[in-house]
């Protein structure tokens, strides 16, 4: 594995979402079949050949960090997660599409890694407007990923994909919507494994082919990012 490039991503998400299953299924291609919960962090490795089909066509490293996803306002909590955040070339915000709360803590699951140095306390912060344009600065590319596709009644997945279409809006990221225990998801020429393999390349080439100083050496040069408040319906 020293001999490829790599670069590092984030999976961050609330316990119970399925980022473990998530993470499995795309480094191994096959479904987990007995995921238990993460303690701390766990790191697991793809290969994906950056602009594939063409003459700059490489083949990259991709270490995809699931952290452990314990809500818990205890500083030392969040210090050790803060550990988990130095050098990071991209994120992976994952939520289950049954479980609204999920949704909302991907704010604070945002904001604790791109301002790492002050994380919040867990806490959902609601009852206001989202600040969009501060978040559309962000240099960091991010995917969008909504897992338990399977689960979602009929009659409520018009209501639940356009609750995710604004979150996707509001990260300025693409989303994909998945059954973990389903491969075909993420089978090769779907729309979702054409989102999958734009969003890794990205990170490549702002890790790689970039002259912003930032993304190398991770979050701590770039500016501090805010929520002024947030309000999710």
């Amino acid at each position: 594995m020293a001999s490829l490039d790599r670069v590092k991503v984030l999976v961050l998400g609330d316990s119970g979402v399925g980022k473990s299953s998530l993470v499995h299924l795309l480094c191994q291609n096959q479904v987990l079949g007995n995921p238990s919960w993460t303690v701390g962090c766990s790191v697991d490795v793809r290969v994906q050949d950056y602009k594939e089909g063409t003459p700059e066509e490489k083949t990259y490293y991709i270490e995809l960090w699931d952290v452990g996803g314990s809500v818990g306002s205890a500083s030392s909590i969040k210090s050790v997660r803060a550990v988990f955040y130095n050098s990071v070339n991209g994120i992976i915000l994952v939520h289950d599409l049954t479980n609204k709360k999920s949704n909302q803590n991907l704010y604070r699951w945002s904001l604790e890694a791109l301002n790492k140095d002050s994380s919040p306390t867990g806490v959902i912060v609601s009852n206001g407007d989202y600040d969009r344009e501060q978040f559309a600065e962000n240099s960091v590319p991010l995917l969008l990923i909504g897992t338990k596709f399977d689960q979602i009644p009929e009659n409520k997945r018009n209501e639940v994909l356009t609750r995710t279409a604004f979150l996707s809006e509001d990260f300025n990221a693409e989303e994909i919507n998945l059954d973990c225990t389903n491969p075909r998801y993420l089978a090769a020429g779907t729309s979702n494994a054409v989102k999958l393999s734009r969003f890794f390349d990205k990170v490549i080439e702002k890790r790689y082919f970039t002259r912003d100083p930032s993304q190398m050496t991770g979050f701590t040069d770039r500016k501090r990012f805010n929520f002024k408040s947030l309000h999710y319906d």
